[in-house]
């Protein structure tokens, strides 16, 4: 798959009169942007590039937080794999997703070719109305693209009370335990539970050895990859992103268990839903295309229908005890510490990528 065109192109440092704070880093210079600010900018960008203006709300809001939280590979780095996609007519940015009540306690959701975020806020109202009543709710989402962290998807439940966990397939770039060639996708799965006295327990993983979104940044910043992350298009193992990225493929975690875990998302996110297998879709008559068309599936539960009423303060008593037992950090710990200091300073952005966005925005 030609996922290696998603990158920055080499930009320029411009100079504006706005309340971004200049500061430097290893890196270069960043500036600090305020959340609404880089969010009304990001919203220019997805309706000047075709979307409507709904989905460019949704979008923009979506990527902003990325960058608030410090998700670097699924923030602003998104945004030109955006802006091509939608030159490429392979998605649609106007898309009106149709949402069926199929039983008590299951929503379908056909995307028509839109983006999976816009998808989800149309069926989320009424997922959490049925996992209320219900106990249990899943939502099956089919002809979506996902582009984007996935974490975000779930967060939202469990500031609710509620346990969400969700899986989403992509394009085939990684190949299957004992495999010869790329079958599955990145196959992600995010998790998030209520705790009783902190920000949810929130975890959002990469079935395969590396997200690609940090194999693109690792080959645009001229880093070696760990081992075991990948192959090149021989099949042989390699720690340069590079040549994973020219033909090559990355390599489930953890070999066995990995591989049957990317397994299982194919089946619950395609299988299950209608998408396509990470297999099943080419972009080869759409120059310029990078968002995997697939299919997602959400499941949401209240854990006050039974025994686990009192959840919130089991899951303390459990990061109590993993405290303990010396584990510092929770998941979403990172992502938590640089949301706040984004609030409090604002958002860091490199220099020059935000004169690129602005670009984009205005050019």
């Amino acid at each position: 798959m030609p996922q290696s065109e998603v990158s920055y192109p080499r930009l320029h440092v411009m100079q504006h009169n706005d309340t971004s704070h200049t500061d430097h880093h290893a890196c270069g210079a960043r500036v600090r942007i305020p959340l609404d600010e880089l969010t009304a900018l990001l919203v220019r960008i997805f309706e000047r590039h075709g979307t409507s203006a709904h989905v460019a709300r949704v979008l923009g809001r979506n990527v902003a937080n990325a960058q608030r939280d410090g998700a670097d590979s699924h923030g602003i780095f998104r945004i030109p794999g955006y802006v091509s996609t939608l030159a490429s007519g392979w998605v649609d940015g106007h898309a009106q997703p149709q949402v069926t009540d199929s039983a008590p306690a299951f929503i379908s959701v056909d995307a028509r070719n839109g983006y999976a975020q816009p998808a989800h806020e149309a069926a989320q109202a009424l997922l959490i109305e049925k996992a209320r009543s219900q106990g249990i709710a899943l939502l099956a989402m089919h002809d979506s693209h996902h582009f984007a962290a996935l974490w975000p998807d779930v967060e939202p439940y469990a500031e609710q009370g509620l346990v969400a966990l969700t899986f989403v397939n992509s394009m085939a770039c990684v190949v299957p335990h004992g495999g010869r060639r790329a079958l599955f996708g990145t196959n992600p799965i995010a998790f998030a539970a209520p705790r009783e006295n902190g920000y949810p327990l929130v975890f959002d993983l990469a079935t395969s050895a590396m997200a690609h979104g940090d194999i693109q940044i690792a080959a645009r910043e001229g880093r070696q990859v760990p081992p075991g992350s990948g192959v090149d298009r021989n099949g042989e193992p390699t720690c340069d992103p590079n040549a994973i990225l020219d033909g090559g493929a990355l390599l489930p975690f953890g070999g066995h268990k990995g591989s049957a875990l990317s397994m299982m998302v194919e089946l619950l996110a395609a299988a299950l839903t209608g998408g396509n297998f990470s297999f099943g879709f080419s972009w080869a008559q759409h120059p310029g295309a990078q968002s995997p068309r697939t299919g997602q599936l959400l499941i949401v539960i209240d854990p006050s229908k039974g025994a686990g009423a009192n959840f919130a303060r089991r899951a303390e008593d459990l990061v109590r005890a993993l405290h303990d037992a010396g584990q510092e950090r929770m998941p979403g710990d990172r992502r938590y510490r640089q949301r706040e200091e984004s609030l409090a300073k604002g958002v860091p952005v490199a220099a020059a990528d935000l004169a690129r966005l602005r670009e984009l925005a205005n050019g």
